[in-house]
């Protein structure tokens, strides 16, 4: 019974915790909504001067540093009664730019978080959400998310690694971005390769409109354009280079969204599908990495999926062998893992 009871309180605690944080990711979405962040990179501060900095109230600053201080994420001088933002907080929570940026991630998934109660009711109808149907957080939310990591390794790393595709980009290729959602994959190719044009495909209208504005401000809009289609009729044929970013296994049908992508290639045009990474076994998923994505799967993806025709819901976690068995079922003859990160799998076939 002792060691039950052992048992029991650790469970509780680390129950306890979770809790903490889920009450934590509302405070840092509070924060960077307001600059509180921003506003301490300057130094330490009292309340009473990161409140006057940031025009808001000294008693909810006060508490909500000590939350943060509680947390971990601020730093308190009771000797000063000052508090500080360490560089690698800084890091993470002030720069939109930095590959540590988490800001995206506390924004989109305390949005969808809102959705719980849709979720509950589909669990027992077997319905889905769909992703136009959530809270407006989480498209701004994931796009935050997803741009550091795609600005990181991109460019860089994960075309390179793709066959012969870079150099058709530097020369001049047609590419067609896939669920493109507010356009930040296509954005950063279109700066990378001025020579190439790029077409953004998403049927969610709101976001087409939001990527629009994003390529203008960029000076873009040349070469990078962005359409309303879905991904089973995207329109244009001969493209050099389609890609997928993390949203193939949102769709209900991604045998038909990647066949149509076969037929819409040209005779030696590659696809990219950049999917979260994943082990086949689900016994190796259960780690800090696979606990946010089969949560954000469960919340999100799957939802999506089911809510469309065919409704496969493949999974934020569908793992390397079930992509490779949906993009030979539509007609890819040559598939491999070009190379990873730990967040993301990345994946070249060919017809």
């Amino acid at each position: 019974m002792a060691g039950n009871e052992a048992a029991v309180h650790e469970f509780a605690m680390r129950a306890l915790g979770d809790v903490g944080s889920a009450l934590t990711a509302s405070l840092v979405v509070i924060g960077d909504k307001l600059g509180l962040y921003r506003a301490m990179t300057a130094g330490p501060v009292t309340p009473k001067e990161l409140a006057a900095k940031t025009e808001t109230s000294e008693r909810y600053v006060r508490e909500w540093l000590n939350g943060q201080a509680a947390a971990g994420y601020v730093e308190y001088d009771p000797s000063t009664g000052r508090y500080t933002l360490p560089e690698a907080s800084a890091a993470c929570l002030t720069d939109d730019d930095s590959p540590a940026c988490v800001l995206g991630a506390f924004q989109g998934m305390t949005a969808a978080m809102r959705a719980a109660p849709r979720i509950a009711e589909a669990f027992r109808s077997g319905e889905g959400v769909g992703w136009h149907e959530h809270d407006p957080d989480l498209f701004v939310g994931v796009e935050r998310f997803f741009r550091p990591g795609y600005n990181a390794h991109l460019v860089s790393a994960w075309i390179p690694a793709l066959d012969g595709v870079r150099e058709k980009l530097e020369r001049g290729a047609r590419v067609a971005d896939v669920g493109c959602g507010h356009g930040a994959s296509t954005i950063i190719m279109g700066k990378a390769f001025p020579r190439s044009t790029f077409v953004g495909f998403d049927y969610h209208q709101a976001s087409i409109d939001a990527a629009r504005e994003r390529a203008q401000r960029a000076g873009l809009s040349g070469s990078v354009a962005f359409e309303a289609a879905a991904a089973k009729s995207f329109p244009g044929k001969g493209y050099d280079l389609v890609t997928f970013f993390d949203c193939l296994h949102d769709m209900g049908d991604p045998v038909g969204a990647a066949r149509h992508v076969c037929e819409s290639l040209a005779p030696d045009g590659t696809l990219m599908l950049v999917e979260p990474f994943a082990h086949d076994e689900t016994e190796r998923n259960l780690n800090p990495v696979g606990r946010i994505f089969y949560s954000v799967s469960t919340l999100v993806c799957t939802p999506g999926s089911l809510s469309q025709e065919v409704g496969a819901a493949l999974g934020a976690q569908a793992g390397e062998k079930r992509l490779r068995a949906v993009l030979k079922e539509a007609g890819f003859t040559r598939v491999r893992r070009a190379t990873e990160t730990p967040f993301n799998l990345v994946i070249e076939a060919r017809p």
